[in-house]
Protein backbone atom coordinates (compact mmCIF):
# COMPACT_ATOMS: atom_id res chain seq x y z
CA UNK A 1 0.00 0.00 0.00
CA UNK A 2 1.07 3.56 -0.66
CA UNK A 3 3.15 5.53 1.81
CA UNK A 4 4.12 9.14 1.19
CA UNK A 5 6.36 11.71 2.84
CA UNK A 6 5.70 15.33 1.98
CA UNK A 7 8.25 18.11 2.50
CA UNK A 8 9.13 21.62 1.44
CA UNK A 9 6.48 23.66 3.16
CA UNK A 10 7.16 26.78 5.18
CA UNK A 11 6.36 30.42 5.75
CA UNK A 12 6.52 32.72 2.76
CA UNK A 13 5.34 36.22 1.95
CA UNK A 14 2.57 36.82 -0.54
CA UNK A 15 3.94 36.69 -4.06
CA UNK A 16 6.66 34.27 -3.10
CA UNK A 17 7.33 30.70 -4.19
CA UNK A 18 7.77 27.27 -2.67
CA UNK A 19 8.49 23.84 -4.08
CA UNK A 20 6.92 20.86 -2.39
CA UNK A 21 8.20 17.30 -2.73
CA UNK A 22 6.50 13.99 -2.09
CA UNK A 23 8.41 10.72 -1.89
CA UNK A 24 6.20 7.70 -2.45
CA UNK A 25 6.75 4.03 -1.68
CA UNK A 26 4.76 0.83 -1.45
CA UNK A 27 3.30 1.15 -4.94
CA UNK A 28 4.38 0.78 -8.54
CA UNK A 29 4.76 4.53 -8.80
CA UNK A 30 4.98 4.73 -12.58
CA UNK A 31 1.51 3.30 -13.14
CA UNK A 32 -0.39 5.51 -10.75
CA UNK A 33 -1.83 8.97 -11.14
CA UNK A 34 -0.73 11.23 -8.32
CA UNK A 35 -2.09 14.44 -6.93
CA UNK A 36 -1.55 17.26 -4.50
CA UNK A 37 -4.35 18.06 -2.13
CA UNK A 38 -4.68 20.76 0.48
CA UNK A 39 -6.77 21.43 3.56
CA UNK A 40 -7.15 24.91 4.97
CA UNK A 41 -8.37 25.46 8.55
CA UNK A 42 -12.09 24.85 8.79
CA UNK A 43 -12.36 23.66 5.20
CA UNK A 44 -12.57 20.31 3.48
CA UNK A 45 -9.57 18.79 1.80
CA UNK A 46 -9.47 19.68 -1.90
CA UNK A 47 -7.57 18.28 -4.84
CA UNK A 48 -5.52 21.06 -6.45
CA UNK A 49 -3.33 19.31 -9.00
CA UNK A 50 -3.20 15.95 -10.77
CA UNK A 51 -0.52 14.32 -12.88
CA UNK A 52 -1.35 11.20 -14.83
CA UNK A 53 0.83 8.24 -15.68
CA UNK A 54 1.54 9.81 -19.04
CA UNK A 55 2.44 13.17 -17.53
CA UNK A 56 -0.76 15.03 -18.36
CA UNK A 57 -1.71 17.60 -15.75
CA UNK A 58 -4.88 19.20 -14.48
CA UNK A 59 -5.34 21.99 -11.94
CA UNK A 60 -8.03 23.45 -9.78
CA UNK A 61 -9.25 26.86 -10.88
CA UNK A 62 -7.80 28.54 -7.81
CA UNK A 63 -4.21 27.50 -8.63
CA UNK A 64 -4.25 27.33 -12.42
CA UNK A 65 -1.42 29.33 -13.93
CA UNK A 66 0.44 29.57 -10.61
CA UNK A 67 1.14 25.96 -9.58
CA UNK A 68 2.93 23.28 -11.59
CA UNK A 69 2.89 19.59 -10.76
CA UNK A 70 5.59 17.24 -12.03
CA UNK A 71 6.86 13.76 -11.36
CA UNK A 72 10.09 11.78 -11.46
CA UNK A 73 9.27 8.10 -11.91
CA UNK A 74 12.85 7.04 -11.21
CA UNK A 75 12.93 8.83 -7.87
CA UNK A 76 9.26 7.99 -7.19
CA UNK A 77 8.71 11.62 -6.32
CA UNK A 78 6.02 14.17 -7.12
CA UNK A 79 6.68 17.89 -6.99
CA UNK A 80 4.49 20.97 -6.72
CA UNK A 81 6.04 24.26 -7.76
CA UNK A 82 3.97 27.07 -6.29
CA UNK A 83 4.45 30.61 -7.54
CA UNK A 84 2.65 33.89 -6.85
CA UNK A 85 1.49 32.54 -3.53
CA UNK A 86 -1.48 34.19 -1.88
CA UNK A 87 -2.64 34.06 1.75
CA UNK A 88 -5.61 31.99 0.48
CA UNK A 89 -3.09 29.26 -0.35
CA UNK A 90 -2.34 28.76 3.34
CA UNK A 91 -3.10 25.11 4.13
CA UNK A 92 -1.61 21.73 4.91
CA UNK A 93 -0.59 20.17 1.62
CA UNK A 94 -0.77 16.44 1.04
CA UNK A 95 0.11 14.20 -1.85
CA UNK A 96 -1.63 10.94 -2.57
CA UNK A 97 -2.92 8.67 -5.26
CA UNK A 98 -5.71 9.91 -7.47
CA UNK A 99 -8.29 8.86 -6.53
CA UNK A 100 -7.24 8.74 -2.88
CA UNK A 101 -6.90 5.19 -1.53
CA UNK A 102 -9.96 3.50 -0.06
CA UNK A 103 -7.90 2.66 3.04
CA UNK A 104 -8.15 6.30 4.08
CA UNK A 105 -4.39 6.62 4.22
CA UNK A 106 -2.85 10.10 4.22
CA UNK A 107 0.67 11.21 4.96
CA UNK A 108 1.51 13.83 7.56
CA UNK A 109 1.36 16.65 5.05
CA UNK A 110 3.46 19.80 4.93
CA UNK A 111 2.29 23.17 6.21
CA UNK A 112 2.33 26.14 3.85
CA UNK A 113 1.71 29.54 5.38
CA UNK A 114 1.52 32.66 3.22
CA UNK A 115 1.68 35.98 5.01
CA UNK A 116 0.16 39.15 3.60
Amino acid sequence: QVQVVESGGGLVQAGGSLRLSCAASGIIFSINAMGWYRQAPGKQRELVAIITVGGSTKYGDSVKGRFTISRDNVKKTVYLQMNSLDPEDTAVYYCNLVPAPSTGYWGQGTQVTVSS
